[in-house]
């Protein structure tokens, strides 16, 4: 789905992709890819330049959902080190909270177009909904893991 990133737009985002999460039988994802994307959005509010434009795309492949936000800024996402932030700050943890809630996360310049922020959740929840650590994160020049199999299931809602 294509919209602006403004703060009246990230609640019904989030609305949207429970509703498609449900649709795909995997409610045990929607709190979870719900944080996850409504940090991403804020983030391109807050920091993406020329615009706030951006796509976000779910993807449904094997044991996997991904979640990516596409925007026109060209700068990658800088994770704070949370030791380092305020304990009252109200800005900078982030990127971190989708590190630690996510299975894998990462950020890759898209050509002359900006970026790709993702994050990945596995779609058969063990026991433990929240992962005991940080995954690290993939770059560029470390490719996130693909896997062979049938064709994704993506979807593009328009919004």
């Amino acid at each position: 789905m294509e919209l602006q990133a403004l703060p009246s737009r990230i609640g019904q985002v989030r609305r949207i992709v429970s509703a498609h999460l449900r649709y795909w039988h995997l409610d045990s994802l929607i709190d979870r890819a719900a944080l996850g994307v409504t940090e991403l959005l804020t983030n391109v509010h807050l920091h993406a330049q020329p615009d706030k434009s951006c796509t976000v795309e779910l993807e449904l492949l094997l044991d996997r959902l991904t979640v990516s936000v596409r925007d026109h800024d060209p700068r990658l996402p800088v994770v704070e080190d949370i030791g380092k932030i305020a304990p009252l700050a109200t800005e900078g943890r982030g990127l971190a909270m989708v590190a630690a809630m996510s299975e894998s996360w990462g950020a890759r310049p898209d050509g002359d177009r900006g970026k790709v922020v993702w994050f990945t959740l596995p779609t058969s929840v063990p026991s433990v909904a929240m992962p005991t650590r940080a995954p690290a994160l993939v770059t560029a020049e470390q490719p996130a893991r693909r896997l062979a199999g049938p064709a994704p299931a993506r979807s593009a809602v328009a919004g």
